[in-house]
């Protein structure tokens, strides 16, 4: 039994309680069983709330009695990135300097979450303050990527995209600031979607770089995604780069999803040197079944966008050298050197060596070079203008296309290790991303297949303009349904290493 229910849909999931023929109880006590009996080795969680996730399942179960309507999403288990602060459960954004710190509120999509009854398990490991691309700078150490434990699952949001694949929760909640939500999708074969920028509120999601930083859904199918993006969306008074909008009709438009008669755009700047042969191989598939299924495909130069790496790593790190400027010891979490005989710039000093890792480190010393005096116009400044010209260019693009796709990452899932001590071989891994958080646009990963090289999965990237975040459903959706049709569901009933 416990099986049978892991193995659901988010959307069957939920039709099953409403019913009567599972309770939510059932349905988390399955998935809560699931998490102890892998997650030592996968490491997806850094924090499970059984009681707490019981307890909101009982809520679910007692509505359904009393004949109360359920949401459509009520009962489903979630895994949260320990990004969102948690009334009453741990927040540490994956590092030391937050080890222990219990928020005393949560943050609006948390909030969100718990008021359309979906049943929060527990806070899933990621990338320390979302700075990474492999989890590897988890302060608590790594997650394994269930297709093969000995690679990385993506980053910064690899516990959500790890606990998706090894059926631990049918949902989860990814944050994108370069690609953390959509790279993790590509490397475990499941679906991750950016909103468009100020589409989901940030209140209460610890910032790292606050122009780029978008929370957004995970799944295993792009119509529980839909699902998921219409709870957690919409205008945030508490957050001032909120956008005062409707929410697009995402949901409708994975339940009909077509491409027919739609401009898909391919950039030429993503392909070439560095692309895994069974990414470009499983991508011109991709492109060739969006023709088949009735698309105009477009070829689109874009050079600008061969310079969004450089200028994401100059903007970023200036962001978070002032976003964490908070953390110092004096007000909470981590506190170091408080003997008496320290003065409280030492203290907020030791602090600051002892809670951040090596990465957060890095970031923080180029962003407070590029925002120096004297430097400031030459790196931060020039870096704003590549960004303007970024939005410019995928402007253009989209009076010429309705959608642009890509492949999601370079390659496939490197092993652990691999890129440690090669930053920029790790920053690559974003390069097909990291346009769309500069450009604020809504993107998408889903899986495409198996690269025929080491059998890993591989993603398809599709890219909308602001707002029309439906396209990403619309589109999905259909490419989703010629997959399953072809090679079956896009994640194997049991994944390769569990």
């Amino acid at each position: 039994m416990t099986d049978a229910i892991i193995k659901l849909t988010a959307a069957e999931t939920a039709a099953r309680i409403a019913s009567g023929e599972l309770t939510a109880v059932e349905v988390t006590e399955a998935h809560l069983a699931r998490i102890e009996a892998v997650d030592e080795k996968v490491h997806a969680f850094l924090h499970v709330d059984r009681e707490g996730a019981l307890a909101q399942a009982r809520a679910v179960d007692a509505k359904r009695e009393r004949g109360e309507r359920l949401g459509p999403l009520a009962g489903v288990p979630l895994a949260l990135k320990d990004i969102f602060t948690t009334e009453g459960i741990p927040t540490t954004v994956g590092s030391k300097i937050l080890e222990g710190w219990i928020p005393p509120y949560d943050a609006t999509l948390t909030k969100r979450l718990k008021d359309a009854d979906v049943v929060i398990l527990g806070k899933t490991n990621m990338d320390e303050f979302a700075m990474g691309s492999s989890t590897e700078n988890s302060a608590y150490g790594p997650t394994g990527n269930p297709w093969d434990l000995t690679r990385i699952p993506g980053g910064s949001g690899g516990g959500s995209s790890a606990a998706l694949a090894a059926h631990m929760a049918p949902l989860a909640i990814g944050t994108d600031t370069g690609g953390s939500i959509r790279q993790p999708a590509a490397v475990t074969g499941t679906v991750g979607v950016k909103p468009t920028y100020g589409a989901v509120s940030r209140y209460g999601m610890v910032a790292f770089s606050s122009s780029l930083d978008q929370g957004g859904p995970c799944a295993r199918t792009v119509l529980d995604a839909a699902l998921l993006h219409e709870v957690i969306a919409g205008h945030d008074p508490l957050d001032s780069t909120s956008v005062d909008a409707p929410v697009p009709p995402v949901v409708e438009a994975a339940r009909n999803g077509s491409v027919a008669g739609l401009r898909v755009g391919v950039v030429k700047q993503f392909r070439g040197e560095g692309y895994q042969a069974g990414v470009i191989q499983r991508f011109d598939e991709s492109v060739e079944l969006l023709h088949g299924l009735g698309a105009e495909i477009v070829e689109l130069d874009c050079p600008s966008f061969d310079l969004a790496l450089s200028a994401y790593y100059l903007i970023a790190p200036s962001e978070c050298s002032s976003n964490l400027a908070r953390f110092d010891g004096l007000r909470y979490g981590l506190r170091t050197g408080d003997d008496g005989g320290h003065s409280a710039e030492e203290v907020t000093s030791l602090t600051r060596e002892a809670g951040f890792g090596a990465e957060v480190k890095r970031r923080i010393m180029l962003g407070t070079y590029a925002l120096s005096s004297g430097y400031y116009d030459a790196y931060y400044g020039s870096a704003q203008k590549v960004r303007t010209l970024i939005k410019q260019e995928f402007e253009r693009a989209f009076e010429q296309v309705d959608v642009i796709v890509s492949p999601t990452t370079p390659t496939t899932a490197f092993p652990i290790g691999e890129r440690a001590d090669d930053p920029m071989a790790m920053y690559l891994a974003d390069l097909c991303t990291i346009p769309t958080n500069l450009a604020g646009n809504a993107a998408m990963s889903l899986p495409c297949g198996l690269a025929p090289e080491d059998n890993l999965p591989v993603g398809l990237q599709i890219i909308a303009p602001a707002m029309r975040d439906d396209r990403l459903y619309k589109v999905g959706a259909a490419v989703e349904a010629a997959f399953v049709e072809q090679w079956g569901h896009p994640l194997l009933e049991e994944a390769p290493s569990l």
